[in-house]
């Protein structure tokens, strides 16, 4: 196995004890920030390019807080604020190669919730692609933001120059939701972007996690 086969991306949500991000906009946060440095990777990009080509997409989420936090913000990346969460995206780096101040953050201890429902999203309304989680699945708030990147990841592959274009004066949104049972296994169903997970922590290998919806995204092919 080579090296770039063995990469991976990290991102970092901070969580300070005294106000802890809300789930879903921590969720968002995180696709977001992989959106970001897919569209623009910058001075990363042959990292960003060695990543993707493998296709296995593969993610990481820590947590930070306090000097943690800022140590990890001196650290080549990008934070993205969304609502009440922070989340710093890194370039790409070999799995067993981590960088020490973020080796050395925890991965658990990521359990968030939301002080409200989410704002309902109403079918065929217009707005920006919804990532849409399989309500059977039950993931800690690490493992959903490294999920939603994921479906992100594959519906920004799934689109062309022009929904790339209209998705950056968007400001690259997009919306977390949870979806009823039957509503995600007609998506899967519909050909959608789907994410498959690998089966590294938490849940089965092959199941499904997420699945990305916009307009544009029927009937394109994807990868998974």
């Amino acid at each position: 196995m080579n090296d770039t086969e063995l990469m991976v991306l990290p991102l970092v949500v901070r969580i300070e004890r005294a106000a802890p991000p809300e789930r879903t906009d921590a969720l968002e946060a995180a696709a977001m920030a992989v959106l970001s440095l897919l569209d623009d990777p910058g001075e990363w990009g042959a990292e960003v390019r060695a990543w993707e080509s493998t296709g296995k997409i593969r993610k990481v989420v820590r947590r930070a807080r306090g000097a943690e936090w800022r140590r990890a913000a001196a650290l080549p990346g990008r934070t993205l604020e969304h609502r009440t969460a922070e989340v710093r995206v890194h370039p790409p780096v070999p799995l067993d190669d981590w960088p020490r101040d973020l080796a050395r953050l925890q991965v658990s201890g990521t359990e968030l919730t939301d002080s409200g429902d989410p704002e309902p999203v109403v079918a065929g309304a217009a707005g920006p692609p919804v990532l849409w989680a399989n309500p059977r699945l039950a993931m800690s708030a690490g493992k959903a933001m490294a999920q939603a990147g994921h479906a992100a990841q594959l519906a920004w592959w799934a689109g062309g120059a022009a929904e790339h274009d209209a998705w950056r004066a968007a400001g690259l949104s997009v919306r977390v939701r949870t979806a009823a049972p039957d509503d995600f296994a007609a998506k899967v169903a519909a050909g959608l972007p789907v994410v498959r997970d690998a089966g590294f922590t938490e849940i089965e290998p092959g199941s499904c996690t997420f699945v990305a919806e916009a307009p544009w995204l029927y009937g394109r092919l994807t990868r998974s």
